[in-house]
């Protein structure tokens, strides 16, 4: 056969190739010439076909049937077949394939080979693909190369070290003995693989972690020499002595400085001296500079040496440098929580970090800006984040949105710049505000009794300049419909009042019933505003022509309600001012049970049972207060609808269990009787256990109203014993013949 031509000339030729198809059928018929000659076992060229078929491996093409080919190359006597043989098998075996496994044979013999570049070869073989079967038959082979005297076998024997560590955990106690002396060793190789592999050892067990720590001061000690000596051609890199050991020795402190005192005091004084002797001018020194505020942050380190790391992140936060600038940001995020002071001092810093350019720095800097929000801070911050809001991209407003809404709720001076933080976000960023934010912004102004006429006025003005935002326009029409009537006064104390008539408001509502750019939702609610209207203003004839005109609305939500409001307008008229007057307070009530607004008109009437107790002794330092609602049909908090409920458990945790049971009382059958049953499963005893219950007033009318609705909805209830139990309650079934007689009666 004639000779094959060279890799040279395959690259050459694969490089001249216009097209991907001319590349292929260049590499199928080089491919079918290097088959050919190991089906003839052409010893002269293999290695030349096998090199040929690696750099056709490297392109993506398939080379699995040269693998067999690589095993007889590393049993060839001549290096250069070893040599291509093992890059082969490095390239082309796995722990996959099993003829990796009949190659261990002939690694070994190669590790006792008498020249250290073949044992090289074998030690760099195993430290990259050697199985686990393989790393347990050869690691002693290893451990002998990392006692021998020669340099340039120990280095690679420690790489291959960690290999066999990671693929079989329990032989680490094998190399102990020799990795202790591998750090009084001068060839700067040596110790680099040394720290490595003591890096893995005490990741690995906690045994080593302890064991090791004893080596501390030997670590100091290397360091600082690496740092105080003088220039070295062999290991200078931009003006700095072996910038890569130092950078290994520094995560192994930080490792071994981690929850000890003795071993972060030992090494304080070495950080401090590489965090101010560092050159910062070159990319070299920031990466040990950034090591070094890793490890001092990570160890047991004074408050000093931390101020002092902080102080290093905020100079690469003006450094030209974007990555430099991402990652002083992602560090000082970390930090923020334990540091927060040493933090603000380059607030100003991290606030111009909004502007960046990069998408990835802006984002960092917003996550931060918010981790730095305070009482004290809390306008200056808001200023520059609302400005943010106003000017970013789309992926970042509704983050940046949420963020303003919980550091508002959190530390909010005032309530008018509570709100008007709020109402500056909606206008701002409404569309991509979070779900909950129009409920959360109704029940703030319901609260700020005195803000309600500046609101409403506010809102109006908003709601005139623009109707895309939703939210905005359903807490705008929300508050038109509560305090319409404040609006139309021309009374306001915080500004100046606006002159606004009864019509003016009820055009822009109706605007919004037809506008193209409202919601469902926001119909909804400017349907419910206007009805509400109805008691605050004089115009009820027009708003009743509107309300009419929606009861035949395509919209079944928009439809239900018109049909509704009709209902109260022609049956249930003199209910229509009592069940349209202003809302009460509202009080968020947080639990570790379920959670719900209570609404009081100056009285408490709370829904919830209240029980504190400590958990099991195990935790007596903490208390555990937890909510329970106990209504569970349609919210009606009245204790005279429990009659005929089964027994119900109210709370069962840490031990303890209530329970509530319904029965009528006697002589009077129109009282129900709740008794709560609680116990305790664990051995402690339990303090500070209290039970509050109140019933809110309703009225006859109210209870009349409840009852046609729950018919209404849910034909079934007819027959319910609930429904007999409000009957009861109303005096109504003596003077009903039977119970079909009730939904006729009340529809």
């Amino acid at each position: 056969m004639p000779a094959p031509i060279r890799l040279r000339e395959l690259i050459r030729t694969i490089r001249t190739a216009r097209t991907q198809a001319e590349e292929r059928e260049m590499i199928q018929k080089e491919c079918a010439a290097i088959r050919s000659s190991f089906r003839e076992e052409d010893n002269t060229y293999r290695c030349r076909n096998v090199a040929k078929l690696l750099y056709m491996h490297m392109l993506g093409y398939p080379a699995h049937f040269g693998q067999l080919e690589c095993l007889k190359l590393i049993a060839s006597q001549k290096f250069t077949d070893k040599r291509i043989g093992y890059l082969g098998a490095m390239l082309l075996l796995d722990e996959r394939q099993d003829v990796h496994l009949l190659m261990t044979n002939c690694i070994k013999n190669d590790l006792n080979h008498s020249t250290q570049y073949v044992q090289g070869l074998a030690l760099c073989t195993l430290g990259c693909m050697g199985s686990s079967e393989m790393c347990r038959d050869l690691a002693g082979e290893v451990e002998k190369l990392l006692k021998t005297s020669n340099s340039y076998l120990r280095k690679k024997a420690a790489l291959c070290a960690v290999h066999v560590i990671r693929k079989v955990p329990e032989l680490m106690e094998m190399f102990l003995p020799a990795t202790k002396n591998l750090l009084s060793e001068k060839n700067h190789g040596v110790l680099h693989t040394s720290v490595v592999l003591l890096t893995e050892m005490c990741e690995r067990s906690p045994d080593m972690l302890s064991h090791f720590r004893k080596l501390v001061p030997q670590l100091v000690r290397i360091l600082k020499n690496l740092i105080m000596s003088g220039y070295s051609p062999e290991h200078d890199v931009s003006g700095i002595s072996d910038p890569f050991l130092q950078v290994r020795i520094l995560r192994l402190l930080r490792i071994l400085g981690r929850s000890d005192d003795d071993s972060s005091e030992a090494m304080n004084d070495i950080l401090a001296q590489v965090a101010t002797n560092t050159e910062t001018s070159k990319n070299v020194g920031n990466a040990i500079l950034y090591e070094t505020v890793l490890t001092i942050m990570d160890i047991k380190s004074e408050s000093g040496l931390r101020v002092l790391a902080i102080n290093i992140l905020g100079r690469f936060l003006l450094n030209n440098d974007k990555n430099i600038r991402y990652v002083a940001l992602t560090s000082l995020l970390k930090t923020v929580q334990t540091d927060h002071n040493a933090v603000q001092r380059h607030r100003s810093t991290i606030v111009d970090c909004l502007k960046d350019l990069d998408v990835s720095i802006k984002r960092r800097a917003m996550e931060l800006s918010f981790a730095l929000v305070n009482g004290n801070n809390i306008r200056g911050m808001m200023k520059e984040l609302l400005y943010f809001l106003d000017s970013c991209d789309p992926e970042f407003k509704a983050d940046c949105a949420s963020g303003v809404f919980l550091a508002a709720e959190k530390y909010a001076p005032s309530k008018r710049w509570h709100i008007d933080t709020i109402m500056r976000v909606l206008t701002t960023a409404g569309s991509y505000v979070r779900d909950d934010s129009v409920p959360n912004l109704i029940q703030l102004i319901t609260n700020s009794v005195e803000m309600h006429a500046y609101t409403v006025q506010r809102l109006y003005k908003a709601l005139l300049d623009d109707i895309s935002q939703q939210p905005l326009v359903q807490v705008s029409s929300w508050c038109i419909g509560e305090y319409g009537d404040l609006l139309v006064s021309g009374q306001c104390e915080e500004e100046e009042p606006i002159q606004v008539t009864e019509d003016e408001v009820l055009d822009v509502l109706e605007g919004l019933l037809v506008s193209n750019l409202s919601t469902p939702v926001t119909r909804g609610y400017a349907l419910t505003a206007i009805m509400k209207l109805s008691t605050r203003f004089s115009s009820v004839n027009r708003i009743k022509k509107v309300v009419s005109i929606y009861g035949s609305s395509i919209d079944v939500e928009l439809q239900q309600r018109a049909v509704e409001y009709n209902a109260l307008f022609k049956k249930y008229d003199h209910m229509r001012p009592a069940l349209l007057e202003r809302m009460p307070i509202m009080e968020k009530t947080a639990t570790n049970g379920p959670t719900e607004i209570v609404q009081t008109n100056g009285e408490t009437e709370p829904s919830v049972l209240d029980t504190k107790h400590p958990p099991p002794v195990t935790q007596p330092a903490n208390q555990v207060r937890a909510g329970v609602i106990i209504s569970k049909y349609a919210g009606l908090h009245l204790c005279n609808l429990y009659i005929g409920i089964p027994p119900m458990t109210a709370y069962n945790k840490n031990g303890l269990k209530i329970e509530f049971t319904f029965e009528r009382a006697n002589p009077n059958p129109n009282i129900a009787v709740i008794t709560i049953h609680a116990s305790n499963s664990t051995e402690a005893d339990m303090t500070d256990f209290v039970f509050q219950a109140a019933v809110p007033k309703v009225s006859r009318h109210s209870l009349e109203l409840i009852l046609k609705c729950l018919i209404m909805k849910h034909s079934r209830f007819v027959q319910s014993k609930l429904c007999h139990s409000i009957l009861k309650t109303l005096n109504l079934v003596e003077s009903w013949v039977n119970m079909s007689e009730c939904e006729s009666r009340l529809t």
